[in-house]
């Protein structure tokens, strides 16, 4: 009787470990192969060059590398010399232009006032109008060249579109700039984000609006935030354009396909974005109810 217990508790044992055996393999094939979670993740934020509008030489740079700066704060300064002059020039042919369409208004007014009695050719009065025209006209000219001036002066101080940090800055007085020639990079540090790449075969278990873990690579910390968006498309590399325009399919199968990567957004909390480094790399884990249970507590 005593060996029969004896076996009988052997067999039993040996049947709980099989068994957790076996399950500790399937939720590690899960974990692995199943588990929405990739290590393929990066911490991403748009990025705004700065570029000045006008030309001439820099006179002031009132930031540095990797400071931090507010939407408006003036970043840098170009020499105004040139545009408070040019301003000054169209301020004089405005008050040129209107007195000429004041004195071209008169004489319409002048003629149009005229007695019945009173002949006027009618090509004078053709000429009368055609001047009154070309008063309003040039007056008109005037005052957009007066307004391209007073947007040049301004422009002259180059401003922080966004609110972020400027960063990869080497700009220095006296350094002469043309228009539409980056000089910085400012990050707009309300864009930042975290892109996880995912194999497809996960994608049916990521939703909008699930609770996602971020670890960034040397860091113990766990951020907090939720999936925003999924990648409507990824570039098929296996086809392109020939020389009539038509499908060039690549005619070539591998026996191993490797899942494709496709780019889920993840929406960070708040909290600790203040040290995050756009480029880190990070693992994203889509948390599911239980999981997100467990890390709750």
């Amino acid at each position: 009787m005593k060996a029969a217990l004896s076996s009988l508790r052997r067999f039993s044992l040996t049947g709980v470990m099989v068994l957790a055996a076996v399950w500790a393999s399937y939720k590690l094939w899960d974990y692995y192969f199943e588990a929405p979670w990739t290590r393929d993740g990066h911490v991403r934020a748009d990025v705004v060059p700065i570029a000045p509008d006008v030309s001439g030489f820099v006179t002031d740079v009132l930031v540095k590398d990797n400071q931090q700066v507010q939407r408006g704060d003036v970043l840098f300064r170009i020499d105004r010399a040139r545009y408070e002059i040019a301003l000054k020039q169209a301020e004089a042919v405005l008050l040129g232009k209107r007195a000429m369409l004041d004195e071209a208004d008169a004489d319409l007014k002048r003629y149009s006032a005229l007695t019945p009695g009173v002949v006027v050719s009618k090509q004078r009065m053709d000429q009368v109008i055609a001047h009154q025209g070309s008063a309003q006209a040039a007056h008109d000219q005037a005052v957009a060249d007066l307004a391209l001036a007073k947007l040049n002066l301004e422009r002259s101080e180059v401003r922080a579109a966004v609110t972020g940090i400027v960063t990869n800055m080497e700009l220095r007085p006296g350094t002469y700039l043309t228009p539409g020639k980056g000089v910085m990079a400012l990050l707009d540090s309300d864009t930042l984000h975290v892109q996880g790449y995912f194999e497809e075969t996960k994608i049916p278990r990521i939703h909008v609006g699930d609770s996602v873990g971020v670890r960034l690579m040397g860091s113990d910390q766990t951020l907090r935030g939720a999936v925003e968006s999924v990648a409507a498309g990824i570039e098929d590399r296996d086809r392109s354009a020939g020389a009539t325009l038509l499908a060039n399919v690549n005619p070539t199968f591998n026996w191993v396909r490797l899942a494709q990567r496709v780019p889920v957004r993840i929406a960070l909390d708040h909290d600790g974005h203040s040290e995050l480094v756009a480029g880190a790399t990070a693992t994203v884990e889509v948390l599911g109810p239980a999981l997100q249970r467990h890390a709750e507590r």
